[in-house]
């Protein structure tokens, strides 16, 4: 079966019936799309995960049971496969950051939803980070502001071999440790011995401060609103 036929999985995790059915009505409507199974809180939509390896998951970030960026956090560790799409009523950097830490590749506002939730299924499912224009544009604020300082802590940091540039990049595309040692034929401890000196010779603390490097440094780029 050709990419272009492949019908693309997903599964969809809210505590609302009525939101749950309109992201199925949404995405549905869509050729080659097909929602796999609903979930109405965190620990269900981990259970489903694991069941029915989707392609992608669309998890809301206020849920009983575990909220989104405790359900991301165990999707993404136990089938990092699955790409997923947090959905949140809060467009501040900080919760990017939490989110992008929990291991989600798509960030999408609610009062967003029909007018982006496609095209960040899209995006996520080609391994692509997709933030809600909105909050895309707070990001952006946030780099053009640190991009150009000739700070001393930014003179000191030694830049990253080709080696590490590709490793850079595969993680801000969502990219697991072991997807990661696959890709590149070495081994999973050898990655883990790659991220670690990354972190420690550019001085980041986190998933979220990669994938900000990624995007600072042009490695990966974040979608247009145009697209």
């Amino acid at each position: 079966m050709t990419r272009a036929t492949k019908r693309l999985r997903i599964l969809v995790a809210d505590d609302h019936e009525l939101v749950r059915r309109g992201i199925r009505g949404l995405l549905s409507a869509r050729r080659g799309w097909t929602v796999v199974g609903e979930a109405k809180n965190g620990r269900e939509a981990v259970e489903k995960a694991n069941q029915l390896k989707p392609d992608v998951a669309i998890v809301d970030i206020s849920m009983p049971e575990w909220d989104g960026l405790q359900a991301t956090r165990q999707i993404r560790e136990e089938v990092p496969t699955i790409k997923v799409i947090v959905l949140t009523m809060h467009e501040s950097d900080q919760m990017v950051r939490r989110v992008l830490d929990a291991g989600a590749l798509g960030y999408v506002l609610k009062s967003d939803l029909a007018a982006h939730l496609v095209k960040a299924v899209k995006h996520v499912s080609n391994r692509k980070l997709f933030l809600t224009p909105r909050v895309s544009d707070i990001v952006l604020q946030g780099f053009l502001k640190t991009k150009n300082v000739p700070d001393a802590t930014k003179q000191a940091r030694a830049r990253p071999t080709p080696r590490e540039v590709e490793i850079i990049g595969l993680l801000a595309e969502g990219k697991a440790n072991k997807e990661i040692a696959a890709k590149l034929g070495i081994t999973i401890r050898t990655v883990e011995t790659h991220r670690a000196r990354i972190m420690l010779k550019l001085r980041l603390h986190s998933l979220a401060e990669i994938i900000r490097y990624a995007i600072r440094n042009e490695i990966v780029e974040l979608p247009s609103s145009s697209e």
